[in-house]
């Protein structure tokens, strides 16, 4: 067990789940794009990590960048996206997969492809570490999918409570 603050968290993924999960998702990614040359997109702060080590696994050409985004507030979703850190190339014409590392109510997701739909992208993907299909409440396709977790809050591997616990390498939740 583990204090943040003023909540305490249990053990729930291993850093070997965590890497197979990301193993999985980069083979489908390098199965879709073939020789095409995809920029991945991770949404900041939360998805550092799962950039880097998703990028450390593809072994295809590509580009990265970063946006950032922010939604939550403690433990809950405050159900509005701001936009803090744009995106400052073109995109047009180009292959475009969103790198996260958690979706839950989709509410980030949802602004990210009215955003890139204005910049007239070729194909857009997502591809999500961990997806909380319980929470989910939009109708935009998930493209990838490294772990299927239950309605529950989570912090380790780039995800935080009030900015601590981000550098866990492994994933706990909230104990009840």
């Amino acid at each position: 067990m583990i204090q943040l603050h003023d909540k305490q968290f249990v053990p729930f993924i291993s850093a070997k789940e965590i890497d197979f999960a990301l193993t999985k998702i980069v083979a489908q990614v390098q199965d879709d794009f073939g020789d095409d040359t995809p920029i991945f997109i991770g949404v900041l702060n939360g998805a550092f990590m799962v950039v880097a080590d998703f990028l450390k696994k593809y072994k295809s050409p590509c580009e990265v960048s970063f946006i950032k985004m922010a939604s939550y507030q403690g433990t809950e979703t405050t159900n509005t996206v701001k936009e803090l850190i744009g995106i400052n190339q073109d995109l047009s014409g180009r292959s475009v997969v969103i790198i996260e590392d958690i979706v839950d109510t989709g509410n980030t997701i949802e602004e990210l492809k009215h955003l890139f739909k204005e910049q007239n992208v070729k194909h857009f993907r997502v591809a999500t570490l961990f997806f909380k299909p319980e929470a989910y409440k939009k109708d935009i396709k998930i493209d990838y999918i490294g772990i299927r977790i239950p309605n529950k809050f989570i912090v380790g591997y780039g995800l935080d409570y009030d900015g601590l616990g981000r550098n866990l390498s492994e994933v706990y939740k909230l104990a009840e």
